[in-house]
């Protein structure tokens, strides 16, 4: 089925007006001037602006997830690790493709708001489910206990961070190579870590609970 261009044209713009200035501070006539539409148009194909922002998200998530169920599917045959890889790249290359509503959507992550609660429920929770799954392949009998979950919520960090963050790479990524030397240099980096991991077994809660206890006992002779 083809896209509807005068749709997608309103999306992007509003996703490029919600990352400058925020849900609040755009209105639906922002929108419309800088989709180059009339204002009517917005309210015939989603009702409002909130209208808009849940279609955006929910497009952005279900064509995310759907990739995600792909790249699955595709490394099927890989080793645990290299499953893991191709679904990091696989993240990165999406969110970064789509950089300014990525963006507005964490910071959005942020707030507690009943439509962030429904977003938990039915889109974040399976993008969970991927990534816990794989780590948890990758690193299975290299690391035990409490540490597994430490581990994990790093990972977790190392993808979203940049989205976070992003006015720390203000004025470093800007035009498509740029974008495409950070996807590459970016994954590459959390790779490196997860073959320290994987090449490396972490000590766990229990060894450095010990170690840090005898170092107070030194300390307190």
């Amino acid at each position: 089925m083809k896209k509807n261009s005068t749709k997608q044209k309103v999306i992007d713009a509003a996703s490029s007006l919600f990352f400058q200035k925020g849900f609040d501070g755009t209105s639906v006539r922002d929108i419309a001037e800088k989709a180059s539409v009339n204002v009517s148009l917005i309210s015939y194909y989603f009702k409002s602006k909130q209208g808009l922002l849940e279609y955006a998200v929910a497009e952005y998530y279900e064509i995310y997830l759907k990739t995600l169920e792909e790249t699955m599917e595709k490394s099927n045959t890989f080793s645990p690790l290299e499953k893991l890889n191709e679904l990091i790249f696989t993240i990165i290359q999406y969110k970064q493709s789509n950089h300014q509503l990525t963006c507005f959507i964490h910071r959005e992550l942020s707030l507690d708001s009943v439509f962030v609660r429904e977003m938990a429920v039915t889109y974040l929770a399976k993008e969970n489910y991927f990534i816990r799954q794989s780590f948890f392949e990758a690193i299975d009998g290299r690391v035990k206990g409490d540490t597994r979950q430490y581990l994990l919520m790093q990972l977790k960090g190392m993808l979203v961070t940049p989205y976070i963050l992003h006015n720390d790479l203000k004025g470093q990524i800007i035009g498509d190579y740029s974008h495409r030397l950070f996807i590459r240099n970016y994954v590459n980096i959390i790779q490196q870590w997860l073959e320290f991991i994987t090449d490396n077994r972490i000590q766990s809660e229990q060894n450095v609970s010990v170690s840090k206890l005898q170092g107070e006992n030194l300390t307190n002779k």
